[in-house]
């Protein structure tokens, strides 16, 4: 009889009758944890000669990655992060427990990573909370953060959406020097969205993706040339694809035309993101990008602070946002202020509103975001070795369970 004793002690669970996501398609194959990781069950057997300790029934669902959101943010002034009506407007504000609570709620929709998305705010705003909000693993207190989503100011005034105009910065001092001056350290920085059109914009593109940091098109009038030159100069992505950019034009697409553009370098994918909650995006559009780049496709909440709060009217910052049904609009207008759709129910619009496979819905959740993020080789997949992050669904991609690094932290 085979002994128990492997290379480490700790003990093995067996995920069985479950459909796992791997290599772009469901398969019927168990899944084996062990020490947070996913585990390649023939050295288990052959070069350990070891077993599970546990066996959990999956009861014929679905096992994909963890959901990775790379924008939940909340666009009033300077408040930062999105969701049940957490705030950090005031300079009194508990920057790091008012993200605790976020990441804590959002494991519900299957995220089990996400970017603290911090709006177009003043620069002290900036210095307070970026030092604050480190990269952190998650567990059973919340998810995962991955590094600062740094949406603004360096964006377009036409096209700035519900960001505050008085704090919107043009690239005055040759790029760099103003990223420093407005956001001080960026060790704590995953992600930057700028309008490339700006003038010596290009030099801080370059900046930011030298430091690793991903650059994102967006809020923005840039024609197409000024996209593809972004992209050349290190821009990997685009926010919120047709919300806060020029529409599509036949002569000039404008930052749409990088779906199917001829002058992206040789091995580099460019991503955009999605808000797939009906609302953002006519599910028309949504068949078009799909069709046009799948993989690329992205899906983001742009959840702001009303996320889980009731219908009527909240203070949020300095402004207020009125809640209609699934519609976030700055008081008074018809401006869209970020979304208040779960990712769960993104993912499920997604597959309904394109047609896709149950896998490619999945994956737009998981694995695209950690490619954006060049995070793949241990998040966003259910490969050997990687975070053992995932999520339980049924067939209808409601979220069941979710796992951090092995652990099931909640369940429906």
């Amino acid at each position: 009889m085979p002994s128990n004793k492997s290379v480490s002690d700790a003990p093995i669970t067996q995920f069985v009758n479950c459909r796992i996501l791997k290599n772009h398609r469901l398969q019927w194959e168990d899944l084996w944890v062990r020490e947070g990781k996913i585990l390649n069950p023939e050295k288990l057997f052959f070069d350990e000669e070891g077993f599970a300790d546990h066996k959990v029934d999956c009861e014929n669902k679905i096992i994909a990655p963890g959901f990775i959101d790379v924008q939940i943010n909340a666009p009033p002034l300077f408040s930062l992060i999105g969701g049940y009506g957490i705030d950090f407007s005031q300079a009194s504000s508990d920057i790091r427990g008012g993200v605790a609570v976020v990441a804590k709620k959002i494991i519900e929709q299957g995220v089990t990573s996400f970017c603290p998305t911090l709006v177009t705010s003043p620069p002290d705003i900036y210095h307070k909370v970026i030092p604050e909000l480190r990269e952190q693993d998650g567990g059973p207190e919340g998810a995962g953060v991955l590094g600062i989503h740094l949406e603004g100011p360096f964006i377009s005034e036409e096209k700035r959406g519900a960001h505050p105009p008085k704090f919107l910065r043009t690239f005055k001092a040759g790029g760099v020097a103003d990223l420093m001056e407005t956001y001080g350290p960026l060790d704590n920085v995953a992600m930057v969205t700028l309008a490339p059109e700006l003038a010596n914009s290009a030099a801080a593109i370059r900046e930011l993706a030298g430091r690793g940091i991903a650059v994102s098109v967006g809020h923005s009038m840039a024609d197409l040339s000024q996209a593809e030159e972004a992209v050349q100069n290190g821009a990997t992505f685009i926010t919120h694809l047709f919300n806060a950019m020029l529409p599509f034009h036949h002569r000039d697409p404008g930052i749409v035309g990088l779906l199917t553009s001829d002058r992206i370098p040789p091995g580099q994918t460019v991503y955009y993101g999605m808000i797939a909650d009906g609302i953002h995006t006519h599910p028309a559009a949504l068949r078009i990008a799909h069709r046009a780049h799948p993989a690329g496709l992205v899906l983001v909440t742009d959840a702001v602070t009303a996320m889980g709060l009731p219908p009527g009217r909240h203070t949020l910052g300095q402004q207020q946002i009125d809640i209609q049904g699934l519609h976030a609009y700055v008081a008074g207008t018809t401006t869209l202020s970020g979304s208040i759709a779960t990712m769960d129910m993104c993912v499920r619009h997604f597959r309904e509103a394109s047609g896709c496979t149950v896998e490619a819905a999945l994956e737009a959740a998981s694995l695209h975001p950690a490619q954006l993020l060049g995070i793949s080789h241990r998040k966003g997949t259910l490969e050997y070795g990687t975070d053992a992050d995932f999520v339980v669904l049924d067939d209808t991609l409601t979220v069941r369970e979710t796992y951090i690094a092995g652990q099931q932290v909640w369940r429906k």
